[in-house]
Formats: structure tokens, C-alpha cells, sequence
């Protein structure tokens, strides 16, 4: 599992652009950038559209204040499930980062099989601060939110 002090591993992953789906290359977005990423085991799943997402739409400008460049939400969901999840949740100023194929999840050590509950391979539930691509503070939530809601993630910029 990707540890503080490790580079990001370089991924070509999926966001929605005006025109469709783009291309988005981990080790070009996070370069010298401040990043806010947190990864949920599925969009429109029930806690993390009743609470994950929105506590981060609600705390964007408090992250942005103590210096975060880029939030960024992560699911192994396609870019079209990402896309709508996000409107859905008017969460127009988070990154909705697609990771379709689990590459950047699996890469980071982060992946957990849910196929007993006919999800297959998805992402843990984690919140992470990546300075200029390497990964500086990770918690990972087992069971609920209590160490990656936004408010958490807050006290560690």
C-alpha cells in the first residue's frame, strides 16, 4: 500500500470536459499543486451521497482557504456515472475523477474486492493530501466517516 513519501502513481484516468470525456494524467494534475483527493467504494452509494461528497461541496471554499489546490473525488466508476453523480450532488467545483478500471486504486494498494455485494473490485474509503505529486498525509475509514469527511481531512492542511 502507498505510504507518506511516495510518489503518486502516474495514471491516465477519466473526468468530464465540456465537449466529453478528457483525459486526466495523475502525474500532470498534481504536479506542484496542493491536492484534496478522497475516494469513495461507489457513486450514489448511500453513505457517500447522503454524507461523503456533500461534506466536501460544503467545505470546498474552508479547503481552498487552507490551501488546497484541487479537491478531487475518486470512484471506480465510469466518467458518465462520475459525471452525473456529481451534478446530481451539485458538486461542480470537485473533480470528479473517474477510475473506471481501478488502475490508479489498485496501483495505490487501495482496491478492496466487493464482489459479494455485486460490486466487483472497488476503492477503500480513504482521504489523502498529495504535495507536488507525493503523497504527504493518508487515513483510510474502515466503517464510517470519522477520519475521511472533509472536516477531518481539514485539520491536516
Amino acid at each position: 500500500m502507498i505510504k507518506v513519501g511516495d510518489k503518486i502513481p502516474q495514471c491516465i484516468l477519466k473526468v468530464m470536459g465540456e465537449d466529453g470525456p478528457m483525459e486526466f494524467d495523475t502525474s500532470l494534475a498534481f504536479k506542484d499543486k496542493k491536492v484534496v483527493l478522497f475516494a469513495v467504494p461507489g457513486a450514489f452509494t448511500p453513505t457517500c451521497s447522503a454524507s461523503h461528497l456533500p461534506g466536501f461541496v460544503t467545505q470546498y471554499d474552508a479547503l481552498t482557504a487552507a490551501g488546497a489546490d484541487l479537491v478531487v473525488c475518486l470512484s471506480v466508476n465510469d466518467v458518465f456515472v462520475m459525471n452525473a453523480w456529481g451534478k446530481s450532488a451539485n458538486a461542480e467545483n470537485i473533480c470528479m475523477l473517474a477510475d473506471g478500471n481501478a488502475e490508479l486504486t489498485s496501483a495505490m494498494g487501495l482496491d478492496k474486492d466487493a464482489s459479494k455485494n455485486q460490486m466487483g473490485t472497488r476503492s477503500k474509503r480513504y482521504a489523502m493530501i498529495i504535495d507536488n505529486a507525493t503523497l504527504s498525509y493518508i487515513t483510510i475509514d474502515e466503517l464510517g466517516l470519522d477520519t475521511t469527511s472533509a472536516e477531518a481531512i481539514l485539520q491536516h492542511l
